[in-house]
């Protein structure tokens, strides 16, 4: 499938399957994941070639692909001065539903969104956390096949960011819906997505299972600390012991990390961190991670976490 705008190519013979499951959709600034969205929604046209959602052609069926598949957009579009169970239950109506099963489906919804208490306020006086989670109610509401979340914890802080993921993750193992996510923090969707599918330029990169993009390197990470709990002057002896026990140690922040010839290289490590009279917080082998398939991004090694693919 391909969508050109004037000059510009979005989508340049993009041609992928999208999984039952949790599937993130990866891409920087511009590499056409809205436009892919947008396209599955039958709400653009392409330019050339085409697509099916839940077995729906999008050039004929986007209202039917509409009535079975929700979507959590990007952007603040709610209204302020209604409140979430006004809100959600317009929806649900919209969607086809009759007055008495709307009127429950919302507030089974925004109890599984953690917004029940709270229904009856108006949207303006809420966090940007319980935005998104109306965001997400409205897309849940009339229990579709599958659901389209568009950078679903923007704004989050980590709290909120972890509680957003761990509903998004609830959506497929206990009501069955498959969830596509876009995101830029690669951590999240290393996280929560069974396969994921990177695009670059409108061109599909890579479309694979998450264990398979993220299998263990030949790396391990050793964490240690001293009697007294602190990490950082540990970090720094527990490298010198490993040299000179024979053991390369690679300091990155407070974590070591160490290249695993063999099993008996856990054995040394142990050892020399048990005579250096240190604590051994975690011995785990590193694993590659989803930042390492574009060029110039790389993971963030001092935390275990993925850079963001924005620049």
């Amino acid at each position: 499938m391909t969508k050109r705008y004037s000059k510009v190519t979005a989508l340049d013979d993009l041609t992928l399957e999208v999984p039952e499951g949790v599937c993130g959709l990866v891409g920087a600034n511009g590499a056409g994941k809205s436009t892919l969205i947008k396209l599955m929604l039958g709400l653009l046209r392409p330019t050339e070639g085409s697509a099916h959602v839940l077995g729906l052609d999008i050039r004929t069926e986007g209202e039917r692909i509409r009535q079975r598949v929700g979507y959590m957009p990007e952007h603040d579009c709610l209204p302020a001065d209604v409140s979430a169970s006004e809100f959600v239950m317009h929806m649900a109506l919209m969607s086809g539903l009759p007055t008495g099963a709307a009127r429950e489906r919302t507030a089974d919804t925004l109890r599984h969104v953690g917004l029940y208490e709270e229904r009856y306020r108006a949207i303006g006086g809420y966090s940007t956390g319980m935005k998104q989670r109306v965001k997400l109610a409205q897309a849940l509401v009339h229990d579709p096949q599958l659901v389209f979340l568009d950078e679903p914890t923007n704004g989050l802080d980590p709290v909120g960011r972890d509680e957003m993921l761990d509903l998004i993750h609830r959506i497929y193992t206990k009501f069955g819906i498959s969830v596509l996510v876009t995101s830029h923090l690669l951590g999240e969707l290393e996280r929560t997505s069974d396969h994921i599918i990177v695009i670059d330029g409108g061109r599909l990169m890579k479309s694979q299972s998450t264990g398979d993009l993220t299998t263990a390197t030949q790396t391990l990470i050793v964490e240690v600390m001293d009697p007294s709990g602190k990490i950082s002057e540990a970090s720094a002896a527990a490298a010198m012991h490993l040299e000179t026990s024979g053991v390369h140690a690679r300091r990155v922040g407070d974590l070591l990390y160490v290249p695993a010839d063999d099993e008996t290289t856990y054995d040394m490590i142990r050892d020399a961190i048990a005579t250096s009279g240190l604590g051994l917080v975690r011995l785990q082998r590193d694993r590659h991670r989803i930042a390492e398939l574009f060029d110039g991004t790389t993971a963030s090694p001092a935390d275990g976490r993925s850079e963001n693919v924005n620049a």
